[in-house]
């Protein structure tokens, strides 16, 4: 980690060196976008808040660089049970041990080990800046320069200017205040309590997360860790519970009468909320994770959700800072995320009223109704499979009319391991952090004009070790080839039986301006780009 002294311009600044803030810095860095990160506290937070990860959140930690030191914290967990007051099993939510990211579909984790991770990470990195012990007073847009950040420390306030500023400065975001950005309620609010504990005794546990769905005493019970665990209780009326009230709420898991270690880490209280800020983006300013949106802990998916933030924006940024990629191209970050995010707190929400009903006077029809379709065969597997839905058209997912490659624009591409020069690897690892064609035939001169054009490496499926899982990819999406983002998503698709691309492309005209050339392994053809008739 660099140490220069207050300089008067930076290519961006982050608010907030939480997991959000310091993941989207390491994305940065490697694509050459140097930072500085401004964070209130000299080191991280103690306590545990976030305890799970999804598999594609464990691909975006990989693509950071610390998805090695994370697996040795993290615990692979089955996926998400609803049991009644009786703990009878309601509906299951399975995951499994090796989702399409390549990753356990859930994993438990520490969220203070996660952010001592990253910080380490961080400090080897030297494209970027922490600045601990430093509280930001105000950020402001101008129209036609760059965005001016004051902060104060112990030695006074200092202005900085930043090209970019990324708010991830949670919900109560000062970035937020600052472009003028305010709540949209969703309508769920409920104040529960969180207790953390570490204990020896022998705990009934499924090696998932439990929730109850009793009104009277909803509650959620999860394995962090080897002896680690968590419940939350809500308790809307009355005090913090006693040690003797906490042995009741936790009795039907852990018998607390023998004499033994448990400690209790945490215990406090939370107002769960569902919100989303109406706008997530002014000029050159953006805002990410908490800052731009709430989620109930239900589904496990609001750090998540920020970590996606992350993923999507910095690509999309170091695009237009360093390659010469239009403006344009940045509104596509509120425009992808934002409708994924809303999907996620409705599911959020939707576990939420099946553990309470709510509280309203329909609170009992909608407990009867929900505890119908709870009961829908494969309703599990599929609401497993939803935390991630593709990515409606939008000019960075193309839809076609026809059939052909539907499925799979606007998805990710699976990463299974593969063998290049004699070693075995993780697809992404190979394909670098730029765009990727991944293609069964030999590419047709159309696709390696766009893939020297794009500076994008071009990955023939046969003979990679992989057990032909691309190639079937592939032909089940009835595709000879795709276009991968580098946060691999599927942006285009060359169709199978000899079609190709027969029109420009929306994308073609943001990914690169006509002033700027893209890095090529062949000679990029001269003006904008655009997808050549075959």
């Amino acid at each position: 980690m660099t140490a220069h002294h207050d300089p008067t311009h930076v290519s961006v600044l982050i608010v907030g060196a939480g997991p959000v803030g310091v993941t989207a810095a390491l994305l940065l860095a490697r694509r050459g976008v140097r930072t500085v990160v401004l964070e209130r506290h000299h080191d991280v937070y103690p306590l545990p808040r976030a305890v799970a990860a999804d598999d594609e959140v464990r691909r975006i930690l990989q693509a950071a660089g610390v998805q090695e030191e994370f697996a040795a914290i993290a615990r692979p967990a089955r996926g998400l049970r609803l049991l009644d007051a009786r703990h009878r099993v309601l509906a299951e939510f399975p995951r499994t041990a090796q989702g399409a990211h390549g990753f356990p579909q859930t994993s438990m984790f520490d969220q203070p080990e996660l952010e001592r991770i990253l910080r380490r990470a961080l400090a080897r990195a030297p494209e970027c800046d922490l600045r601990g012990g430093v509280e930001v007073v105000a950020v402001e847009q101008t129209d036609d320069g760059p965005v001016r950040v004051t902060y104060r420390d112990d030695a006074g306030e200092h202005l900085v200017r930043a090209d970019a500023v990324l708010g991830c400065d949670g919900a109560n975001s000062l970035t937020r205040d600052a472009i003028g950005a305010v709540w949209e309620d969703l309508r769920f609010e409920e104040r529960w309590t969180v207790v953390d504990v570490r204990t020896s005794l022998p705990v009934r546990c499924w090696e998932g997360v439990e929730q109850i769905c009793d009104p009277r005493q909803p509650a959620t019970f999860m394995r962090v860790g080897d002896d680690r665990y968590r419940w939350e209780f809500r308790l809307e009326n009355g005090p913090e519970p006693d040690d003797e009230r906490l042995r009741e709420l936790i009795a039907p898991w852990v018998d607390r009468t023998r004499p033994a270690d448990f400690e209790v880490l945490r215990q406090a209280r939370y107002t769960f909320r569902a919100r989303v800020a109406d706008r997530w983006r002014l000029g050159r300013v953006f805002l990410l994770g908490d800052a731009a949106h709430l989620t109930p802990p239900f589904i496990g998916q609001g750090l998540c959700a920020g970590l996606r933030d992350a993923c999507n924006l910095t690509w999309k940024l170091a695009r237009v800072l360093r390659q010469g990629g239009d403006e344009r191209l940045l509104d596509t970050y509120e425009s992808e995320r934002k409708p994924h995010v809303r999907h996620v707190i409705r599911l959020a929400v939707a576990m939420g009223w099946a553990m309470t009903g709510g509280q309203d006077s329909a609170a009992a029809i909608r407990r009867g109704v929900l505890g119908t379709v709870l009961r829908t065969p494969g309703l599990g597997t599929a609401a497993a499979r939803d935390f991630s839905p593709a990515l409606a058209a939008g000019p960075l997912v193309r839809r076609r009319t026809h059939g052909a490659g539907r499925r799979l624009v606007g998805r990710h591409c699976p990463q299974p391991w593969v063998t290049a020069h004699g070693h075995r690897t993780r697809l992404d690892d190979l394909l670098g952090s730029s765009f990727a064609i991944v293609t069964a035939p030999p590419p047709s001169p159309t696709v390696q004009a766009i893939a020297n054009a794009l500076g994008a490496r071009t990955l023939h499926t046969t003979g990679l070790g992989d057990d032909g899982r691309l190639t079937t990819w592939l032909r089940e999406g009835r595709a000879d080839a795709v276009i991968l983002r580098p946060d691999r998503v599927v942006m285009d698709v060359v169709p199978s039986g000899g079609r190709d691309f027969t029109a420009t492309a929306a994308w073609a005209p943001l990914l690169r301006s006509a002033r700027t050339p893209l890095p090529s392994r062949r000679t990029t053809p001269a003006g904008p780009l655009r997808s050549p008739a075959p």
